[in-house]
């Protein structure tokens, strides 16, 4: 370092040098609170090109897990309405079966079975409703034609375990009944002992299907919910990888801060006194 010469005043070196340093504090300390502001350490490429490559990445990464974790809630939501039909088909099956037990007893007239066939057929129509009106945005989620394939995109890639696919065996009103020769397209006929005995059976094998539909959907359900566990956390472990990059120390900064004000206020006063050196060349005079 030069401090020149003070009796030579076209060119004030120390002047120029102290104007040198100020603005490097003065750049250190724009980035120092800009840093503070934000709170990021990288903001710009230039502050460190491969930090803001990697945390560019990783947060990339991180918005397509979060996106894939709403994906798994709305695959939870859609298997939940599926459940829920199910479970009212169910019901309405335990009444059906309370019905033709009553059916089953020789005290029952005529009349009595009319009764109890109308309110099997209509129940029956009840169920073939539930199955058409169960839709998620509008997208059927039971068929009484064949299978229901669903594909959710659980991940943030196009690997194979980051496509969740579920498959819902067809299903209908008429199926669940297709073994009673008590039961004809649509409709009861319960006009005996024997035929309200045949339909208990019918019933008995349309809860067991509903309840084998159900375990698979509670399976799914609780597949969804460990892959939910499982990249929540990987999340947080990139977030944390990425803010250990790019986030800011703020006790770090705030002591850097400090310190180039210090330095700032040092570099003007010695600017102004470099300035005002050539001004004791007059006393020559």
């Amino acid at each position: 370092m030069s401090f020149g010469d003070l009796t030579r005043i076209n060119t004030n070196l120390q002047s120029l040098q102290a104007y040198t340093y100020l603005q490097r504090t003065n750049t250190e300390l724009g980035l120092r609170q800009l840093r503070l502001a934000t709170g990021s350490r990288i903001n710009r490429a230039e502050d460190d090109s491969a930090g803001y490559s990697i945390a560019a990445k990783l947060k990339a990464k991180i918005r397509g897990q979060e996106q894939a974790l709403a994906n798994i809630g709305d695959a939870k939501s859609l298997l939940t309405v599926a459940e829920g039909s199910l479970n009212s088909i169910m019901d309405i099956l335990q009444t059906m079966k309370e019905k033709v037990i009553q059916a089953a007893n020789d005290t029952m007239g005529a009349e009595e079975r009319d009764a109890i066939e109308n309110q099997l057929n209509q129940l029956t129509a009840e169920i073939g409703d539930i199955l058409a009106a169960t839709k998620f945005n509008g997208k059927a989620l039971f068929s009484d034609s064949g299978t229901v394939t669903l594909q959710f995109q659980v991940g943030d890639s196009t690997d194979a375990q980051d496509n969740f696919k579920v498959t819902i065996e067809a299903i209908s009103a008429g199926g669940l009944f297709s073994s009673s020769t008590s039961f004809n397209t649509s409709e009861w006929t319960i006009d005996s002992v024997a035929a309200a005995t045949d339909a208990l059976a019918a019933i008995e094998t349309a809860i067991q299907t509903v309840a084998e539909h159900l375990g698979k959907i509670g399976d799914y359900q609780k597949r969804l919910s460990f892959k939910m566990d499982n990249l929540a956390t990987a999340k947080n472990n990139y977030e944390a990888a990425r803010s250990r990059i790019a986030d800011a120390d703020f006790a770090y900064e705030q002591m850097q801060l400090a310190k180039l004000q210090i330095l700032q206020q040092t570099g003007v006063a010695a600017l102004a006194q470099a300035n005002a050196a050539p001004q004791s060349v007059l006393q020559l005079f």
